[in-house]
């Protein structure tokens, strides 16, 4: 079932005024002391998020610092200033330069205050020429920089010297109110100025459950929005968004609004030369897996893991459908598209596009065990590809050595890979036609999870990956009478793994015993 995004809330409980911590009251007097002792003549106003999250009666750690009449690198060094003469410390003061081909604008200065990371920026106002997209910047009022930004919400000032909230665009706490994602200005000029816009208006829809507005889901759709998205956003900057949507409240919901407005192969770009091919809609194929990922969590407990892991299987849901997807490289060599996607698409972290491969490499394994690891009746055949041939045990004994390699090869991911797992079986809502509530029968899929989970428990399995070896790789050279490793050590270090997990209250001398034995039986018939 992909979610769809909700009615507007009927109204949203909005403060009338704005209750300053006394770590926020330090903050800010000491920057009106810098104002005054310099005789400075500038308005400093806190902007956007801040001023949102404190209206909705949320603690906000952000705060972004607007300027009417200097630079923020100019006000950071009168902040050091005023420190070193009131005999307190002095802070470094980063800056990120603006870089305009990427629609960031603005040189924004960085310094520590009290504990807290502060952003100082000048108010700015823009104007275009004919034949550019890139505005020229200078200093703006505080309306023109309330309308240049993206959503109304987040176009609300709160002025330090006043101590009051203000509201240029005259409906910022009106759409609060409302549950409205609303851009300032038109949203296809507000788009194509800055193309992410998109993605935070997608970001903040889902956060609070807000309905965004129809002339902005209109330009959100458009082709030439859609075209900057793929071209005039750095790919970083992209991956930065999708990551807090993924890791935040709504991801169901931030996906689907990415779907409904078309923006999916923008965002997720994949190589022209993939193969096979996928049909169409293989975005709200996504969105569904997505959507049974998290509702699984849901009944399983999200708290049971950890937030890298819920990350990362949410990502891992996401990209399911592609987990057989690949391309080729400059030399011809076969790589996951999902690599792609982390890598070129997202710009995220090599780790992560590993850890999501190794779990959808997993998760098919597990698909295979599921049957044999919860089946109450003795077991007659145990065959799996992706492991012809184990040493000669019982088949309970195969199973545990099965499920132990396979636990070791995902370690601590093994219950992420088995909850993808569920994605698969009994019913492959993968390679299913239609995404109805009918065929992900959680409560079914939720109990065969616990089901296996306790299967493994049982095994003794859930810490196999840090199990040691009994025999060491020098004593497996004194019995093979081989002064050097290689294959053939190699090899056996793989059969006496499968011999330990076989026999879990195995000794070192047993082990050794077998090992003896079956290399003897091995020079006979050789």
């Amino acid at each position: 079932m992909v979610e769809k995004p909700a009615s507007p809330p009927s109204s949203v409980q909005v403060k009338d005024h704005i209750d300053l911590t006394e770590h926020e009251e330090k903050i800010f007097n000491c920057l009106l002391q810098v104002v005054e002792q310099f005789n400075l003549k500038t308005q400093l106003r806190v902007a956007g998020g801040w001023v949102r999250d404190k209206l909705l009666g949320d603690e906000c750690y952000d705060i972004d610092i607007a300027l009417d009449n200097m630079y923020g690198r100019e006000f950071c060094e009168k902040v050091n200033e005023y420190l070193s003469a009131s005999g307190q410390e002095t802070q470094g003061v980063g800056v990120i330069q603006c870089n305009p081909e990427q629609s960031k604008h603005l040189e924004t200065a960085r310094m520590r205050l009290y504990d807290v990371w502060i952003d100082f920026v000048n108010l700015r106002a823009e104007d275009y020429s004919e034949n550019s997209r890139i505005p020229t910047m200078k200093f703006g009022t505080a309306k023109e920089d309330a309308d240049r930004r993206d959503l109304t919400i987040n176009s609300l000032f709160y002025n330090i010297n006043t101590k009051s909230v203000e509201d240029f665009t005259e409906r910022g706490i009106a759409d609060l109110k409302s549950g409205k994602i609303v851009t300032p200005l038109p949203p296809k000029q507000t788009f194509l100025d800055d193309p992410l816009r998109v993605l935070r208006a997608v970001r903040f829809g889902a956060r609070f459950g807000f309905m965004l507005d129809e002339e902005l889901k209109k330009a959100a759709a458009d082709e030439d929005v859609r075209a900057a998205i793929a071209d005039k956003i750095s790919r970083e900057r992209i991956g930065h968004e999708i990551d807090l949507m993924i890791s935040g409240k709504q991801p169901v919901k931030a996906m689907t609004y990415i779907a409904d407005l078309k923006l999916f192969w923008a965002v997720f770009s994949i190589p022209t030369d993939f193969e096979p091919s996928i049909p169409e809609e293989y975005d709200r194929l996504c969105v569904a897996c997505l959507d049974l990922a998290c509702g699984l969590l849901n009944l399983i407990g999200w708290s049971s893991f950890s937030d890298d892991q819920r990350r990362l299987c949410l990502y891992a849901a996401l990209f399911l459908p592609f987990r057989e997807t690949i391309y080729r490289d400059n030399k011809a060599k076969k790589i996951p598209v999902v690599n792609y996607i982390f890598r070129n698409s997202l710009k995220l972290k090599a780790s992560d596009a590993e850890t999501v491969i190794s779990l959808h490499t997993a998760t098919k394994k597990f698909v295979t065990l599921i049957p044999s690891l919860v089946s109450k009746e003795d077991i007659k055949v145990l065959e799996v590809e992706w492991k012809k041939d184990t040493i000669e045990v019982p088949i309970a004994s195969r199973l545990r050595i099965l499920a132990g390699l396979l636990l070791r090869e995902i370690k601590e991911f093994w219950r992420v890979a088995l909850l993808l797992s569920m994605q698969l079986h009994p019913v492959d809502i993968v390679s299913s036609t239609s995404f109805s509530n009918e065929n992900f029968e959680l409560e079914k899929r939720s109990g065969l999870f616990k089901s296996v989970e306790n299967a493994v428990g049982a095994l003794g399995l859930e810490k196999v990956w840090e199990l040691k070896p009994l025999v060491n790789g020098k004593e497996i050279m004194n019995i093979l009478q081989i002064k050097s490793g290689g294959p053939v050590v190699r090899e056996w270090q793989q059969k006496l793994l499968e011999w330990q997990l076989a026999h879990p209250s195995g000794t070192a001398e047993e082990c050794l015993d077998w090992m003896k034995q079956t290399q003897s039986k091995r020079a006979r018939t050789e």
